[in-house]
């Protein structure tokens, strides 16, 4: 929680900020020296402007108060206010909301309000998360959802099933109602279309209650197109000369760049007691050193908690994994699950085509399938570190995400793309593997509705996203002609996220739904105690589809797994005791579209 105290001026955190709010954390936690405090009966307004030459807050309807620049471009200023004030900035004439802003009621455009912190009391102040061993994760967009209060109710169905560890798509207040969430613009501000800040807090601490986890996706390699002003008066934000898809590179090699992003890290974790992040899209961050540092940071901060961090790296860099991130997005194992459930070699799929099974193995077995090999994807550059030496739990798997569905032309899940006897005996691997599962919402009842790419833009910047959509299907399978790509769903069109809301009424709801609650019966209780000090002892390919893998748990027990997406048995050795899970009918066969698992003790 926030400590009122307010520092001196000659005191700095351990990030070098002046006049900041210390937190409870920890003696070593960052002070926050963006965005606005609470101090002795009013609130201190921060900025950082290094190259503006005058600098106002307009509060409710005052006059503009001026603010102080100090060496470093930070600009500040005490008033009387209080929680539920709103404000604006003006730099240089330029009215602006707070890019530390703590909440926007009326959107990116609008003026930004004064939050107390202190105001929520939680009803599990003692909660300390869970190991990182028992995470079974449950992807969610809050607004398809609903909103904050949306996905609480969902709360106990899935705590029940067995999901331990709930992940958010960003929620950093985006311009309009409904978007993704990677075009978020103020990084410190909950999307307020979702719910206030309590309704976050409260959506967290009944996850809490529940003996839930609660993950944060947050977007640190660029802004949206819409709402961010940086630019304007503070372009030191940015490198012009290292462009990213989505525009000019955020600056991590500046102090004061680097201090926002980390404080921001720390401020979800400790003000809303999330108990970790995914960080998206890391290879777009120019300066990885500023990972490492931030993650340091948060571990001394908070290391009282479980507090975890997880990366989307498509670098597939091993060393994060032993430097304070828990485990990294493993694509390669979502790619060649989807090219054996599904035969679709375009694209990206395109590098894992050839031996997909073999592929498979090393996956099962060493992590990454990529270590360093050229990639097709990569205009044949080699892609990947060697990741042989990382446990299975480094890496997290999944045969669906919002990626991989929604950046489909019209959001086909994979219960619309494979068979569902081969979609079964992969979701058993997925949740009896000792890689960390994720499901996408939806999955758990074989939901069947698309998950479309949605936006709220309107005018030429929907244009540009719309077309720049269609762009990218050009050449792909179907798609080679104006007409086919003017059916690809329009991003803007309301319809595309009403349809992206799916019911748990599926033809086979019940059978999915009992699948997966047993699978994670199993695996929290027969394996997820033995996950911490596992290793591979093995895996090969004993079929075009077909791959039989084992592992020496932590406790020196041995789990063996044959999976088979072929239309066809396959014979191959396997143990002789009967199978934790799956039907072993013929000895020496593993049937067509099955996958057995054993559980061997250790002697």
């Amino acid at each position: 929680m926030l400590d009122l105290s307010v520092m001196g001026s000659g005191d700095r955190s351990p990030l070098g900020s002046r006049g900041v709010v210390r937190m409870h954390a920890s003696p070593d936690a960052p002070g926050l020296s963006f965005g606005p405090s609470i101090e002795n009966n009013g609130v201190r307004f921060r900025l950082w402007a290094p190259a503006a030459t005058h600098v106002f807050v307009l509060v409710d309807d005052r006059a503009p108060l001026a603010l102080q620049r100090d060496a470093d471009g930070f600009w500040s200023v005490w008033c009387h206010a209080q929680p539920g004030a709103e404000y604006w900035f003006e730099v240089d004439g330029l009215r602006v909301p707070d890019p530390a802003s703590r909440f926007q009621p009326r959107d990116v455009a609008g003026p930004s309000q004064v939050v107390d912190p202190e105001c929520y009391v939680w009803r599990h102040p003692d909660w300390r998360g869970r190991p990182w061993e028992e995470a079974v994760f449950y992807e969610v967009h809050v607004g398809v959802l609903g909103g904050y209060d949306g996905v609480r109710a969902r709360l106990p169905a899935l705590a029940a099933l067995g999901i331990t560890a709930l992940e958010l798509m960003p929620i950093a207040d985006f311009s309009g109602t409904r978007n993704w969430g990677y075009d978020g613009v103020l990084p410190y501000a909950p999307e307020s279309a979702y719910g206030s800040p309590d309704a976050l807090r409260a959506l967290i601490d009944a996850a809490h209650g529940l003996g839930m986890m609660v993950f944060l996706d947050v977007v640190y390699n660029h802004f949206g197109p819409e709402g961010n002003w940086l630019p304007e008066y503070a372009g030191a934000f940015f490198d012009g000369g290292s462009p990213t898809p989505w525009g000019a590179a955020i600056d991590f090699h500046k102090a004061e760049v680097r201090q926002f992003f980390t404080e921001n890290a720390f401020y979800w974790l400790e003000s809303f007691r999330f108990d970790g992040l995914r960080l998206d899209a890391v290879h777009a961050i120019i300066d990885q050193g500023w990972l490492l540092e931030m993650a340091a940071t948060v571990r001394r901060s908070l290391g009282g908690r479980h507090v975890h961090l997880v990366l989307e790296n498509e670098a597939n860099s091993a060393a994060p994994l032993q430097s304070g991130f828990n485990a990294q997005w493993n694509d390669d194992f979502h790619n060649v699950m989807h090219v054996l459930l599904t035969g679709e070699v375009h694209a990206y799929y395109a590098g894992f085509a050839e031996a997909p099974a073999e592929k498979l193995a090393r996956c099962l077995a060493e992590g990454f399938v990529y270590q360093g090999e050229p990639s097709p994807h990569h205009d044949g550059a080699p892609r990947g570190e060697a990741s042989t030496h990382l446990p299975p739990t480094s890496f997290v798997s999944f045969l669906q995400n919002h990626d991989q569905v929604g950046n489909r032309a019209y959001g086909e899940r994979l219960t619309r793309l494979a068979q569902p006897e081969a979609l079964r005996a992969a979701m058993v691997l997925l949740l009896l593997c000792p890689q960390i599962p994720l499901l996408f919402m939806g999955e758990e009842v074989g939901a069947q509705a698309p998950f479309l790419f949605f936006t709220d833009f309107h005018g030429a910047l929907a244009d540009a996203v719309r077309e720049g959509r269609r762009r990218e299907f050009a050449k792909l399978p179907g798609f080679n002609d104006a007409a086919s790509r003017a059916h690809i769903p329009d991003p803007n069109e309301e319809r595309s996220f009403t349809e992206s809301q799916w019911a748990d009424d599926a033809p086979d709801a019940r059978a999915w739904h009992a699948l997966v609650g047993e699978l994670l019966a199993l695996r929290h209780g027969r394996l997820v105690k033995r996950l911490r000090g596992t290793r591979s002892i093995g895996a090969h390919a004993v079929g075009e589809a077909c791959v039989l893998a084992a592992w020496r748990l932590g406790d020196g027990s041995v789990l063996t797994i044959a999976i088979n997406l072929g239309a066809a048995a396959v014979k191959a050795s396997l143990p002789m005791a009967a199978p934790l899970f799956g039907d072993r009918a013929r000895g020496d066969e593993i049937p067509a579209f099955t996958t057995l698992v054993w559980l061997a003790e250790a002697a």
